[in-house]
């Protein structure tokens, strides 16, 4: 492939099922409506989609129900990892139609994707009943012999967590537990681009093992930017964001941070006598 390849992300979609609004104030199915219809019209049109966890709300059967058909809307393959407000079970009962995940939901749902100019590694890093995240052993193990099979291809990881301390205190309270661990692992792999994350519901970004991990904003609500250790859980209606990879062999991977809605412009810097004035 010669033109460049693009990987949009969204995350915390947090939808609800009845037309609920999350949290009594969030219209959540409207802003996933809108982010959809927002990327099948980009031009250029993003080649996949990736989903970095919080699909729903409270991991219910019916909430998935709502979810799937929503994200069949989008016109290009989508890719999907579970967030803490996530369950297992019930998210594969529902995408069952979606090959690359694992089959059983007793264990991390764990994938690896190979067709595309970047691979990529989904990894499970909820843990059930928890808010804070982490990787076992034996994912570890795994991530660290699928990156050792091969050291040449440009590797995004796709997790719900990011492996590092925000500031922002009540998301901090919980944090990944072995994160030293992942950065161990990555670090002996300089194939890995990305680390692509989600759960802080805000564009962030940290140097982590020789890569970077790059945090993608909420499709609909955003946490406060409040950097006390005693921040209180709180969040607003920032405008709602995503984030646009763009990745070409000989350039790399270029990273945009991008917002859903439509605002006034575009503009012109320039007229027939040079620069507007």
């Amino acid at each position: 492939m010669n033109r460049p390849f693009l990987i949009a992300q969204i995350s915390d979609l947090h939808l609800k099922a009845g037309q609920r609004l999350t949290y009594g104030v969030v219209d959540t199915l409207g802003a996933l409506r809108r982010a959809v219809d927002h990327l099948n019209r980009l031009h250029p049109r993003p080649d996949i989609v990736v989903i970095s966890g919080d699909l729903v709300d409270f991991g219910r059967p019916d909430e998935y129900a709502v979810l799937h058909p929503e994200l069949a809307r989008l016109e290009m393959p989508c890719y999907l990892v579970p967030g803490n407000h996530d369950n297992r079970q019930h998210l594969l009962a529902a995408f069952a139609d979606h090959a690359y995940l694992p089959m059983s939901a007793g264990a991390p749902l764990d994938w690896v994707v190979e067709e595309h100019p970047v691979r990529l590694i989904g990894l499970d890093t909820t843990i059930p009943g928890a808010h804070g995240g982490q990787l076992l052993d034996s994912q570890l193990l795994w991530l660290d012999e699928q990156l050792a099979g091969r050291p040449d291809a440009p590797t995004l990881l796709i997790l719900h967590h990011p492996p590092f301390i925000s500031g922002i205190g009540h998301m901090d309270r919980e944090p990944f537990i072995n994160a030293s661990a992942l950065e161990q692992v990555i670090a002996r792999h300089p194939q890995v681009e990305r680390l692509l994350c989600g759960h802080l519901h805000r564009p962030m970004q940290r140097r982590f093992a020789g890569s970077l991990s790059c945090v993608c904003p909420g499709t609909s609500h955003q946490i406060v930017l409040d950097l006390q250790q005693t921040a209180p859980a709180h969040f607003n209606l920032e405008p709602a964001g995503y984030l646009l990879h763009r990745w070409q062999a000989q350039q790399g991977l270029v990273t945009h941070n991008a917002v859903f809605g439509e605002y006034p412009g575009p503009y012109p810097f320039y007229d027939a006598h040079g620069l507007i004035d």
